[in-house]
């Protein structure tokens, strides 16, 4: 071969080689990125082509998809009581993308996931077309629908778990929203009613899941783990024991004494009778007692300073460090810089009904194939030990008074056989408390063989109540209660 043929043969060489090159950097090395990449529309063709899987709660979806009317997208989501089992659900949005489970189970309900493979492999081989696998839920659709209705127009959140697993059984945020309103890709009505959602648009935020991702000062409902932690350090024996507590208590290093709601009897006050009429000056001083390290420690034991994953998010609740005596004794009746989710107090009120074991909360029971196998199953899981198995029914005994003759009377359930433990709380908002406060009630339910069904947290903000009207006994005892008896009747 002459020097210029041979030249040519190199070079002609070197731009196949360029081309092997470059072929398998696109198809290995940026393949995901391509994938993902929002300007490929090819990927989203593809995605909604087929109806994806659904969400299940009971046996029944509550999701669906429906033939798109317009463009190249196929299939869009549907929603049955769609504001309902939003804060459960999520959205899948064709132009807005998704989230909480519609997001984090994306590739079974889609049936893109690798666990699918084979069947997908099998399904193109016959021509048959690729299916979405379900996401089985925990929720129990009567708890869930007596929680949103509870609510109703008020704003606020709802969680109820299962002591003994962690399941959640219902998980309710108002003001809520239907995500079949912007399923689809319209640049007139999907984005309009996304845009009516946002917050910069709607100062109620009704996209925020109050019930996972606030957090809001628990008020009162703290001082149960305040009273675990007294009982677990042995600073106080028993319910029934004389604290050292004297009415009025100053916080120490200040002049200011910590107040008690009305004419209590605090002074010396058993736990029992603090926790039965909601003494402050009893719980603060507990806490100031024991200080910020052990109340810490305790808080921490119940899921405090953790976020917590549903598999959905939970803001971790918050109970701070390097606080002096008269900080920690605020904090330790749910004021100065404690917060909570709804799903943290719920929490808080299963670690009790459960003998003080808590235990992992969770929503998502299994993931099923298109042909119905179960490709994961949850197993319930234990998160820690805040209490031992006798101060866990100390504490039982004494929330069990205050809803049998104390603050949170609304949330008895007069059925044979039913005990209900609960607490109540009414949290200051607002710089001085210049806002409405926050109603919170904690509860259990226990059956006569002992066991405890259900475990419920409630939060109401209701700017239309006047002021004087907002307690945790009155505003939400009755959902509590409302939502306990759904999942005890469920279970006849």
């Amino acid at each position: 071969m002459n020097k210029p043929l041979r030249r040519i043969a190199i070079f002609c060489g070197l731009l196949v080689l360029a081309l092997l090159i470059r072929d398998n950097w696109l198809q290995y090395v940026k393949a995901d990125e391509l994938r993902t990449d929002t300007a490929n529309r090819r990927v989203n063709i593809e995605r909604y082509a087929t109806p994806r899987g659904d969400i299940i709660v009971d046996g029944n979806p509550i999701t669906g998809s429906v033939k798109a009317k317009t463009g190249d997208y196929e299939y869009k989501r549907t929603y049955k009581d769609g504001a309902m089992w939003a804060p459960v659900t999520g959205y899948a949005s064709q132009a807005f993308g998704a989230n909480q489970l519609e997001k984090i189970d994306d590739g079974i309900l889609t049936g893109n996931d690798d666990r699918l493979f084979f069947r997908n492999t099998l399904d193109m081989i016959t021509g048959k077309k690729k299916q979405g696998g379900n996401v089985v839920t925990t929720l129990n659709a009567a708890a869930q629908k007596a929680a949103f209705e509870g609510l109703g127009n008020k704003k606020g959140a709802v969680a109820a778990i299962d002591p003994s697993t962690g399941a959640i059984l219902a998980l309710a945020s108002t003001p809520s929203y239907d995500p079949s309103t912007f399923a689809g890709n319209s640049t007139t009505t999907d984005a309009k009613a996304w845009n009516k959602l946002q917050k910069k648009n709607n100062p109620d935020d009704p996209m925020l899941n109050r019930a996972l991702r606030e957090t809001y000062p628990p008020g009162s409902t703290f001082k149960v783990v305040t009273a675990a932690a007294a009982l677990e350090n042995g600073l106080v024996p028993d319910a029934d024991t004389n604290t050292t507590s004297p009415d009025p208590w100053t916080m120490p290093g200040t002049t200011t004494v910590l107040p008690n709601e009305g004419n209590l009897p605090c002074k010396n006050a058993t736990l029992r009778t603090a926790l039965r009429v909601s003494c402050n000056s009893v719980f603060g001083k507990v806490g100031s007692d024991l200080g910020n390290a052990k109340m810490l420690e305790e808080a921490k034991k119940f899921g405090f300073t953790s976020e917590q994953f549903t598999p959905v998010r939970s803001s971790a609740s918050v109970f701070s460090d390097n606080m002096n005596k008269s900080q920690t004794a605020l904090s330790s009746i749910g004021q100065y810089n404690t917060a909570a989710t709804p799903l943290q107090m719920a929490m808080v009120a299963s670690a009790v009904a459960n003998d003080g074991t808590l235990m992992k909360p969770y929503m998502v029971d299994k993931l099923q194939a298109p042909s119905l196998d179960v490709i994961s199953q949850t197993e319930p899981q234990k998160l820690s030990q805040p209490l031992s198995e006798k101060n866990a029914q100390i504490l039982q005994s004494m929330m069990e008074t205050v809803v049998k003759s104390g603050t949170g009377r609304n949330a008895q359930i007069n059925e044979s056989g039913v005990t209900v433990g609960g607490k109540t709380g009414t949290a200051q908002h607002g710089v001085d408390n210049s806002e409405k406060p926050y109603a919170w009630f904690i509860s259990y339910a226990k059956l006569s063989d002992n066991s405890s069904p259900v475990a419920v947290a409630v939060v109401v903000e209701d700017g239309s109540a006047n002021r004087d009207d907002i307690s945790g006994g009155g505003l939400a005892a009755p959902i509590a209660r409302d939502v306990m008896k759904a999942v005890i009747d469920s279970k006849k």
